[in-house]
């Protein structure tokens, strides 16, 4: 039998410096340092420089094809350090957003890795959504229901009582 001293615990599992891989560190490093004046800087006063040089080079095919070639090495680059720093970025902010609901009594746990489903079946909630946003204009406001449950029950026995008043 084990004791919960054995047993990992979530803190112990998150070690935010040392269980990062290197492209990890390295995409975070460069997404910032890139994201600067400083950066954005640089690139202007190598692209003025790159500007200057053409009469020097007399507009030769080489001198176009310098910057070509370093602008697109870049930019492919690029893509993929900024694509999996957003990846990142997006995880964390859907676990955060997972948290509120799960730990939110009135919030529906229906809506927790919504981002699994395609786009059909978020249309869908979308159109419930929007729906139960007419509904809730139409009563006393935005804040009368809090989860997609209580938003159904509310609006079966808003109907209902309409109904019996009929």
């Amino acid at each position: 039998m084990s004791t919960s001293a054995e047993q990992p615990t979530l803190g112990r599992t998150l070690r935010r410096d040392k269980r990062r891989s290197l492209f990890d560190r390295a995409a975070g490093t460069i997404t910032h340092a890139v994201g600067t004046p400083t950066a954005f800087g640089l690139a202007l006063g190598a692209i003025l420089l790159w500007a200057a040089s053409g009469p020097l080079f007399g507009y030769s095919e080489t001198w176009q094809l310098v910057v070509n070639t370093a602008t697109t090495i870049v930019t492919f680059l690029m893509v993929f350090v900024i694509q999996q720093s957003q990846n990142k970025d997006s995880v964390a902010l859907h676990l955060k957003l997972n948290e509120l609901l799960a730990s939110h009594r009135h919030a529906s746990n229906r809506l927790i890795a919504i981002e699994e489903l395609d786009e059909t079946e978020l249309a869908v909630l979308r159109s419930f959504y929007c729906r139960l946003g007419e509904l809730a204009a139409h009563e006393r406001g935005v804040h009368e229901t809090h989860s997609l449950d209580e938003a159904i029950e509310a609006d079966r026995e808003k109907r209902e009582g309409r109904d019996r008043s009929l």
